[in-house]
């Protein structure tokens, strides 16, 4: 296993909660004080781990591979109007000929006068929490480049006559009994040509999802579409432009999704408890210092299967995580750090978690890297997104 930058001193399985508190800590008052000034999140007493394997059957495994590893910028939208799945290759020339116009105005990206944007919708089969879930869709914007090809052929026609030639470089024919022949030679060239064929080069990719999004499907009509979780990846211009066009033309309105420290600590504590068959990252925490000039970053890495350790020492309710859980995970966690630095992290603001399953930032993005848990880490998002819309 891959060495990680960490203190050696780590929590262990045996070890107690309650040997990483720091006596009646500030750090306690800290998150009690967290909590109310959040108080205007959903903040249900206890949510289900997320479980592995939750793909419908119908998946694309290639399409789910295009949303694993890239950071995505997350969206909550509002539901869209008149939307139709049978629409979707109209939607697809309607939104390429709006980024075109957008072009020439000078709004849209310049990819140069050689190249060609094509937007594709698809959808996202068994990209859904329950039966009920609207079906995922992907919209990606192609630049498509002239490939060239062999294509064609050019013939040139040549007389070879060999009439008695003292030249040494006839002799060979001579040799061969052809003195005096003449031979017809015809010479073969294939020209590069522009073909037809292109080659796309993903631009830009977004995508709509609503994941166990029931609170939010019954209170819409048959009208509209819900799908309040957008992710985009891409420069913002593009983003901008084909938000604009959705909202032109569905009615909805996007806005940035922001993840709070105290969501923060919820994924911590949820994509740690995952079960893994083997781990792919650091367990990694970030926290933010305000100071002057410029904010102070102080990273703290786990070993993954310490930090499962430390998770399993405070868990009492299989299959589930509690509020009072994840307070006191991160209690320990922050413990943990002021024994082994003695810093106190009172002062500070969780601004990133990264752990096997995915990595979050306080500024919207995030980076989903194992597919047995896309469904649960897309069902939280939905949450924080449905909330934001209501």
């Amino acid at each position: 296993m891959d060495s990680y930058n960490a203190p050696e001193s780590t929590p262990s399985a045996s070890s107690r909660p309650e040997d990483y508190f720091i006596g009646a800590t500030p750090l306690q008052k800290r998150l009690e004080s967290v909590r109310k000034q959040s108080s205007f999140i959903p903040t249900p007493p206890r949510r289900k781990i997320p479980q592995c394997s939750q793909l419908q059957e119908d998946v694309d495994p290639q399409k789910v591979a295009l949303l694993l590893h890239k950071q995505w910028t997350l969206y909550s939208l509002t539901p869209l109007y008149k939307f139709s799945y049978s629409n979707l290759k109209e939607y697809s020339r309607l939104l390429n000929a709006f980024i075109v116009a957008e072009k020439q105005k000078g709004l849209a990206v310049e990819v140069g006068e050689d190249f060609n944007i094509k937007v594709i919708f698809s959808t996202l089969l068994g990209m859904k929490g329950t039966q009920r879930d609207p079906e995922a869709f992907l919209v990606q914007g192609l630049i498509l480049s002239p490939r060239l090809e062999y294509s064609g052929t050019i013939l040139v026609d040549c007389n070879l006559c060999l009439l008695g030639s003292s030249d040494p470089s006839t002799l060979a024919f001579q040799v061969a009994g052809t003195a005096g022949a003449c031979h017809h030679t015809r010479i073969v060239s294939k020209s590069q040509l522009p073909s037809e064929n292109r080659e796309g080069k993903v631009l830009w990719t977004g995508w709509f999802c609503c994941i166990f999004g029931d609170s939010l499907l019954e209170t819409v009509s048959e009208d509209f579409t819900s799908l309040p979780l957008f992710l985009a990846n891409g420069a913002e211009s593009n983003t901008a432009i084909i938000g604009t066009w959705f909202q032109k033309t569905f009615d909805c309105y996007f806005s940035p999704l922001a993840i709070n420290a105290f969501n923060l600590s919820w994924m911590a504590a949820m994509w740690t408890a995952c079960k893994m068959d083997h781990y792919v990252a650091t367990t990694e925490f970030l926290w933010s210092v305000p100071c002057s000039p410029q904010s102070l970053d102080i990273s703290f890495a786990i070993h993954p299967e310490d930090a499962k350790a430390l998770w399993d020492s405070v868990h009492k309710t299989p299959g589930e995580v509690t509020q009072e859980e994840v307070d006191l995970f991160m209690d320990c966690l922050y413990s943990h750090f002021h024994r082994h630095f003695k810093i106190h992290l009172s002062a500070t603001r969780l601004v990133r978690v990264s752990t096997s399953v995915a990595s979050a930032h306080t500024d919207g993005k995030i980076k989903i890297l194992c597919h047995k848990y896309l469904i649960g880490v897309l069902a939280y998002l939905t949450e924080l997104a449905i909330f934001q819309i209501e």
